[in-house]
């Protein structure tokens, strides 16, 4: 079955970035993904995102469904016919939708695994928990809107950071099969992003010493996208090989 294009707003994307050492990443990655490497750091994080009126492209408004996800997150290059491709491998989706939950991979590219969410939200600060009990998978993330991005070791400031991450948008997500990952590329014509400041971060996946040693991931930054119209199609799946450390 060929796969719609589907159509979203983004209500709410939130980038909690970590700087992680290049040597420790690239044990995560599946070949021939490598990490992209910024100031002589691997960027990696989490994205935090809401989504409404996710449907297939052909449907109007007001139909679609709503939902809260994430996606852990590590910037990648790998090397084509044409020269280097840009994007993001996806070791994890978590969603507190039971309707994504069984279309993803299905439907749409992207096996998502099922989470309760927990969010609190105001203009200035934002709160969002999320427990996956049955695989001891933990995120809390604690982040206010600031003026400037400021104390990063990664980016100048938020337009060199916004754009970084707008030419990361090809995601290719793990699945089943350790062979094959799902690619999507996310498009959308008002990319503009809001520097946050991390009050408080913990990560289940960053925070694992199997995965990341102490010190080699350390929380960068944050930004914050919202109300964004945005489209999601599917890319190729991508041919791997299984990456030399498994990620938990």
């Amino acid at each position: 079955m060929r796969t719609p294009r589907m159509a979203s707003v983004i209500e709410r994307r939130l980038l909690v970035n970590y700087r992680t050492d290049p040597e420790v990443t690239a044990r995560l990655l599946p070949a021939p993904l490598r990490p992209q490497v910024v100031n002589g750091w691997a960027v990696s994080g989490i994205c935090l995102i809401r989504l409404s009126g996710v449907r297939p492209a052909t449907v109007p408004m007001p139909f679609g469904v709503r939902s809260e996800n994430a996606a852990h997150r590590i910037a990648v290059e790998w090397d084509t016919a044409d020269g280097v491709a840009h994007g993001v491998y996806i070791p994890r989706r978590d969603t507190g939708s039971l309707l994504t939950t069984w279309a993803g991979g299905r439907i749409f590219p992207g096996h998502h695994s099922r989470a309760r969410f927990d969010v609190r939200e105001t203009a200035d600060e934002l709160q969002i928990n999320i427990n996956d009990d049955t695989q001891g998978v933990r995120v809390e993330a604690h982040v206010r809107t600031t003026r400037a991005l400021t104390g990063s070791h990664l980016f100048t400031g938020a337009a060199e950071a916004s754009e970084f991450f707008r030419r990361g948008c090809d995601g290719f997500s793990a699945t089943p099969d350790p062979d094959r990952l799902d690619g999507v590329r996310l498009s959308s014509g008002e990319w503009r992003v809001t520097p946050v400041e991390p009050v408080s971060v913990r990560s289940s996946f960053f925070d694992d010493p199997v995965n990341f040693p102490h010190g080699t991931a350390i929380l960068d930054c944050g930004l914050v996208m919202r109300d964004l119209a945005a489209e999601w199609s599917a890319l190729p799946p991508m041919a791997v090989r299984p990456a030399a450390v498994a990620s938990r």
